[in-house]
């Protein structure tokens, strides 16, 4: 008869927060840390050189949960919102283990990292989380939601866009280490996506929670959150066919090309079947991106990004 083990105890989770002059709503995302049902957590912050009250209250904080946590307040690299998270999350002394990434002016629902917890369950050892949110305005009244992806992850399909937001992931402990053995990149344009490329390039899972799990603030007149209608479809379309987006896509095959060898076999091929073809105006990059299975959520996101490559915008 096997031992008695005792009850199992819950994973301590990390909590990855990186702030840039947010004071305004700062407090009330901490307050929402506070709240989880998950209790078993620590916070190690990386601010980017704010001069509002954000270092007062983060300080603060500190002093009121630091005898019964980690927190651990670090200096940024000053070099954008994707280059703070990953560099906190290559830092040398970061704990093994699963972390949650927070953004500095959205509020938690209590249910937050118990079901981060959980959906990392139910994967295997390198295992990429995210979850829906409502979206709402700066007085936090809802105004939107997010919606599930309509199809599975696969690397072709993040190699075209990101479905994993970065207010909601969370990343298995081996998921982490995949991160810090890829390093920082020097010029990928979002992090959450650079993950959702990097865990499913190496052939780890990527779990999408359909329950929301979070209030994502807005902030003015953005209106990124609203997901729905035919006129979001279109919006979407029409960024592919401008000319930034090429930009990070081009960027993160850089980067992916850096990190090949943390790739399976078939994703590094799949990766230099779309490296190997032109990027000019014609049919042969469309005609390739078909082949090789490269999509979007949606047929007309996906008819966007093939246009998008016969005009050499991608």
């Amino acid at each position: 008869m096997p031992a008695f083990q005792g009850p199992i105890r819950p994973p301590r989770v990390t909590i990855l927060l990186c702030t840039f002059n947010g004071a305004a709503h700062l407090a009330e995302q901490l307050a929402s840390y506070l709240a989880q049902e998950h209790a078993e957590w620590d916070l190690w912050v990386s601010d980017d050189g704010s001069t509002d009250g954000t270092l007062e209250i983060l300080r603060g904080f500190e002093r009121a949960e630091g005898r019964r946590r980690n927190i651990r307040l670090l200096q940024g690299p000053r070099r954008g919102p994707a280059a703070n998270f990953l560099s906190l999350m290559c830092h040398p002394e970061l704990p093994a283990g699963p972390v949650a990434l927070s953004d500095q002016d959205d509020v938690w629902w209590p249910c937050r990292l118990r079901r981060a917890v959980e959906g990392l369950s139910r994967g295997g050892p390198v295992t990429l989380y995210g979850a829906q949110s409502h979206h709402t305005d700066q007085a936090l009244q809802v105004i939107g939601a997010s919606r599930p992806p309509r199809r599975g992850p696969s690397f072709a399909n993040a190699l075209t866009q990101n479905i994993v937001s970065g207010h909601s992931a969370a990343l298995s402990a081996g998921a982490l280490e995949l991160v810090r053995r890829a390093g920082v990149p020097a010029d990928i344009p979002y992090h959450d996506w650079w993950l959702y490329q990097l865990v499913s390039g190496a052939g780890g899972d990527v779990v999408i929670d359909d329950a929301p799990v979070l209030y994502y603030r807005q902030h003015g007149r953005n209106v990124m959150g609203a997901h729905r209608g035919l006129a979001a479809s279109l919006r979407r379309a029409a960024q592919v066919l401008g000319r930034s987006y090429g930009g990070w896509v081009q960027a993160n095959l850089r980067a992916l090309q850096r990190a090949e060898a943390l790739l399976t076999d078939d994703n590094r091929a799949l990766l230099a079947g779309v490296a190997a073809t032109p990027r000019r105006a014609g049919l042969a990059r469309p005609t390739a991106f078909h082949r090789l299975g490269l999509h979007r959520q949606t047929r007309l996101a996906t008819a966007s990004l093939y246009l998008a490559a016969a005009l050499g915008r991608v």
